[in-house]
């Protein structure tokens, strides 16, 4: 046997690899398939099967293309959801492949159709380990609000009784396998690291910890940014994900004249570091820093979106591309050639804001109108007094009510990438003395600056699954 975890970089997506001798067997591909076709022909296999545990809500599936390139089944439970599945199992049902052999369980709660299955080796009755999906991360679990944010608590009672009732019979010894892990946005708290058992996360995770109360009201009060491109990716997982629309091929590098002339009426992302973006960019363009694309590409960019890159390196247009390709935003139509050093020494204009260190803003607070962009929940675990907060995804909709006083902005999050993207949204909207606050929390809590906890309770983003994208970001396309 053959097993391999693969982690996607920025969406912390989890994918996983098993083989025997014969055949191959893929868990929640992602779009970009390649790395699945290199691993079955170094162990000289045939993918037979595509294991779905769920819809998806943050990347675009690879089961469909898999599917054409291979010939592969896609396996998914018994909901209409997993309607273009190749084998629908039953709750309960078992299906052999080769020497492997899968218990099919049923465990709604982050969505309806949610999916487990418990792995059995050859000649063993006990389960080897579990491909959990979203329900059960590495000392957390999935979020509850995605399929209706006002069922937030019924999904949550749903999902620990799955959790419970389904998953913990499997015994201690059970390994965990995730569909995500640090840093995702389709759970809160997901431990930083990517090994566990169901021994393990049954003393560690509060969905064992807690009762089914306690757990129903931590969920309700996770409160985590639904990106836009989430309604985006269950039109487009429905059928098990679309092939990739776009390579390399067809993205031209552009000279400065060039650039300027094409990218005129679409968006422009500079994917610089935000000291960079600082210095001088080109006039309206956003800051997201370039491993930021694989998020918060999704936050400016619906999926025909003209793009048009700044980058550190012309070799990033490629991570740029799959980053977006995997959220299924986006057209790259060109870069700029030799990057922004270029533009400069052609004497094309260039655009600066500000930055701060947290000791300077300490030594002046009252100086500057301060703009709190991270999460809510970070946020209230610890912020600057007096500084407003908006999510920096819900940074657009919230100005329209919440204007900035006279004085000069400054941005913050937790070190500094999303107060830089904050910053570049606030220049194309037109605002002069615009600060990131280098660092940020981090370095402001280093130094032993005093933080206040709490939020005010007040509306800041849009409404909870009805916005317009493009309306949202004062975007034409």
């Amino acid at each position: 046997m053959r097993f391999e975890r693969i982690k996607t970089p920025g969406l912390a997506h989890l994918s996983y690899f098993l083989c025997s001798e014969k055949e191959a067997i893929i868990v929640d591909p992602r779009r970009d398939i390649d790395v699945y076709i290199e691993l079955a022909h170094e162990q000289g296999v045939e993918i037979k099967y595509v294991l779905e545990t769920h819809r998806q809500e943050d990347f675009v599936l690879g089961s469909k293309v898999l599917q054409e390139k291979t010939g592969a089944k896609i396996i998914g439970g018994r909901h209409n959801l997993f309607s273009h599945c190749d084998i629908q199992l039953e709750d309960g049902e078992y299906f052999k492949a080769d020497e492997f052999t899968f218990l099919s369980l049923s465990t709604p709660g982050h969505t309806p159709e949610s999916h487990c299955y418990g792995l059995y080796l050859k000649n063993q009755d006990t389960c080897w380990g579990i491909f959990t999906g979203d329900t059960l991360f590495i000392g957390e679990t999935g979020r509850t609000d995605l399929p209706d944010i006002n069922k937030t608590g019924e999904n949550a009672k749903i999902l620990y009784q799955s959790v419970n009732n389904k998953i913990l019979g499997l015994g201690d010894q059970a390994l965990i396998f995730p569909a995500h892990g640090s840093g995702s946005v389709c759970g809160g708290a997901i431990a930083d690291h990517d090994q566990s058992t169901l021994g393990y996360e049954r003393s560690s995770n509060p969905v064992f910890l807690e009762s089914e109360t306690e757990f129903v009201k931590r969920k309700i009060n996770e409160r985590i940014p639904r990106p836009p491109y989430f309604d985006l990716m269950e039109k487009m997982n429905l059928d098990g994900g679309w092939r990739m629309e776009q390579d390399l091929a067809h993205i031209k590098a552009l000279s400065p004249e060039e650039f300027k002339t094409r990218s005129k009426d679409s968006i422009v992302i500079d994917t610089r570091s935000p000291e960079s973006f600082a210095s001088g960019h080109i006039e309206g363009s956003y800051n997201i820093w370039l491993d930021g694309l694989a998020v918060f590409g999704g936050w400016v960019c619906k999926r025909d979106t003209p793009v048009y890159l700044v980058n550190e390196r012309n070799e990033d247009v490629n991570q740029a591309l799959l980053m977006l390709s995997r959220l299924g935003v986006g057209r790259i139509k060109g870069f700029l050639a030799e990057g922004i050093n270029k533009w400069r020494n052609q004497g094309h204009a260039l655009q600066s804001s500000g930055v701060l260190t947290a000791q300077e803003l300490h030594s002046n607070p009252a100086h500057f109108d301060v703009f709190d962009v991270r999460e809510v929940t970070e946020y209230e675990q610890g912020h600057i007094q007096n500084a407003k907060h908006c999510y920096v995804g819900h940074l657009v909709h919230y100005l329209k009510s919440h204007k900035p006083s006279s004085k000069p902005i400054a941005t913050i999050c937790s070190v500094g990438h999303r107060g830089g993207m904050a910053a570049s949204i606030f220049l194309r909207l037109g605002y002069k003395n615009v600060y990131n606050v280098l660092g940020g929390m981090k370095s402001w809590e280093a130094l032993g600056y005093q933080t206040m906890e709490g939020t005010k309770k007040e509306k800041q983003g849009p409404p909870k699954k009805s916005i317009d994208n493009a309306a949202q970001w004062g975007s034409t396309h």
